[in-house]
């Protein structure tokens, strides 16, 4: 797993936190102020990347977080099978397959030939958005 720890007070909206081994994006964040009895503390609502959860997790804001390493890359689409995509990386010429993403102004532009970038997250691959048209 390709995760580095981060502090959470150091976080902000839209970036990427591993909870419960999934990859998720910071939705909103609020921090608490220091009290009498206490350290300050952080509530964050989080939206999975994959599939459709969403989380609240409250830390202390000098607790450590699990934030993921985002291989960002662009690939050829070679064909696409009902839910899956096949596609060939445009570096390392690798052949992979990845799930069809279910964001339907992406899914309606998978053809053969286009170019597309995903995210490579936890082993696990997205496609993120279609960059050229054949």
């Amino acid at each position: 797993m390709s995760t580095k720890p981060e502090r959470v007070g150091r976080l902000k909206e839209g970036m990427y936190i591993v909870i419960d081994n999934e990859p998720y994006r910071v939705v909103s964040i609020e921090k608490s102020k220091v009290g009498k009895h206490g350290s300050a503390k952080a509530r964050i609502v989080a939206r999975a990347l994959f599939g459709e959860g969403k989380k609240t997790i409250i830390s202390p804001v000098d607790a450590k977080i699990d934030v993921p390493i985002i291989d960002k890359r662009s690939a050829q689409v070679l064909s696409v099978i009902e839910n899956t995509v096949q596609l060939m990386d445009t570096e390392t010429y690798e052949v992979f397959e990845a799930l069809k993403p279910e964001e339907e102004e992406i899914s309606s532009r998978l053809r053969p030939g286009v170019e597309v970038e995903y995210w490579k997250i936890l082993d696990r691959i997205k496609i993120v958005k279609v960059r050229g048209e054949s």
